[in-house]
């Protein structure tokens, strides 16, 4: 990997990983409570990501350290499905499965729902975005 491409997304990460520290502070979880703000996280994330991505295809952002910076480095170190794995494993402990799964499910549900509106909201701001013969 390049040195350049390696530092954009370090860089990236750790402003994400800074504003998701950010956003836990603004928001904490009370232990054993129903992780809210995670899920906000991960939700918020991923429709940046769908956004991300459309624009990327779309050629409207097409310097090649966009896309290492925004979406690996800066949204990458914001969502966070390690602590939504922990999180998960602390309702389960404190017996509430049906809890655990609900947020399991819901993450993913929400996760790929939000991915694709930010797709959709891509092509109603620039149509045709996600089309494979769109000119570069």
């Amino acid at each position: 990997m390049p040195l350049d491409v390696l530092a954009t997304v370090a860089v990236g990460g750790a402003l994400g990983a800074a504003a998701r520290y950010g956003v836990a502070v603004l928001w904490p979880t009370p232990s054993g409570h129903f992780p809210w703000t995670t899920l906000a996280v991960n939700l918020t994330g991923c429709l940046l990501l769908g956004l991300l991505m459309g624009f990327v295809n779309g050629r409207i952002a097409p310097h090649r350290l966009i896309r290492p910076f925004l979406g690996t480095g800066l949204l990458g170190g914001y969502t966070t499905f390690s602590t939504y794995a922990v999180e998960t494993r602390g309702l389960l402990a404190t017996d509430r499965p049906l809890l655990a799964c609900g947020y399991v499910l819901g993450t993913l549900a929400g996760a790929l729902t939000a991915a694709w509106l930010g797709g959709r909201l891509v092509e109603r701001i620039v149509p045709g975005a996600f089309d494979s013969d769109r000119p570069t």
